[in-house]
């Protein structure tokens, strides 16, 4: 049995805080980011790794930094074998990275050395890659650089969104955990350098890169929605209010109803082309994107069918 300590923030993390806990190691301690105010009334909001700690009873801390004695106190007074990180939202400086006997390990949510990062999830779908992954990686001082303990391959399904495939990721990342753990327990780990070739790097994403131009293909258009949803979602402009594209494909549906087709003649990227319960088409600098949830603004999101029925979108053009 081995004594472990967490760090860890968003909801990516929890699966592998509660495999942990119902693991027969031992979860002494948890680290998360301090709560942060949230919301139009900037109340401060818990991160789910703090609510899931709480639920689960288990000792808390929320230094700021881990740059201090002083914030670094909860980790040393746990005496923790291992320390494992998941999405914390902050690098370990070398100090921290050797209070836990074994060192610390990172579940990272793409096949190392490809997108490290802040981002690799929305990244692997915008590249339009076929598949991703996770990788267990030793943590040191550099940027996901560590040498690899684990890697698990998932295959990148057509029409899946960051949101679920970071369910899914968080899903294999805490199961493979379990088996590094009790592999470092047995003896059994062996890590190994990643290789040189093929690092790519996986930056964070800006709001500004949600803005869809329509003069791109619809292909590239819809990876991109697919990549910011749930965050900060793709969106257009129409009639001078934002529009945002929660859903869509590339292609046309079956049975799209009338203005497609004469109005499809002439038509410029950005045109709205046809419309019908299944979706809004809008044409692309390549091919078709068939919109079918969205939302106006001030307005909730709907399917596009109930969408359709309160808005009038003949020769409507998105920008």
């Amino acid at each position: 049995m081995l004594r472990v300590a967490f760090a860890g923030t968003p909801e990516f993390a929890v699966p592998a805080l509660r495999a942990l806990a119902g693991s027969f190691h031992a979860l002494v301690g948890v680290l998360t980011q301090p709560d942060r105010p949230a919301g139009r009334g900037r109340e401060l909001k818990q991160s789910p790794v703090k609510q899931a700690a709480l639920e689960l009873g288990l000792p808390l801390a929320q230094p700021a930094q881990l740059k201090s004695v002083a914030e670094r106190a909860a980790l040393v007074q746990w005496a923790s074998d291992v320390l494992i990180v998941v999405a914390y939202g902050l690098l370990l400086p070398p100090a921290a990275l050797t209070i836990p006997r074994l060192g610390c390990l990172n579940i990272h949510a793409s096949l190392l050395p490809r997108w490290r990062g802040a981002a690799p999830i929305q990244r692997a779908i915008l590249a339009g890659d076929a598949e991703t992954g996770v990788t267990i990686i030793q943590l040191d001082q550099g940027l996901d650089t560590g040498p690899m303990l684990a890697q698990r391959r998932v295959t990148i399904a057509a029409g899946i969104d960051a949101a679920q495939l970071a369910a899914q990721l968080a899903a294999q990342g805490a199961a493979l955990l379990l088996e590094t753990l009790d592999a470092l327990e047995a003896g059994r780990v062996r890590a190994e350098p990643q290789p040189p070739q093929g690092a790519t790097y996986a930056r964070k994403i800006d709001k500004r890169e949600a803005r869809i131009d329509w003069t791109a293909s619809a292909e590239t258009i819809e990876r991109q929605v697919r990549a910011f949803s749930p965050w900060p979602v793709a969106e257009t402009s129409w009639r001078d209010q934002r529009l945002r594209v929660w859903e869509a494909h590339a292609g046309r549906p079956r049975a799209l109803a009338p203005p497609a087709g004469p109005e499809a003649v002439g038509a410029v990227p950005g045109d709205v082309i046809g419309s019908s319960g299944e979706g809004v088409e809008v044409l692309c600098g390549q091919g078709t994107l068939v919109i079918t949830r969205l939302q106006l603004e001030g307005r909730r999101a709907l399917p596009a069918g109930e969408f359709i029925r309160g808005q009038v979108l003949s020769g409507a053009h998105f920008a």
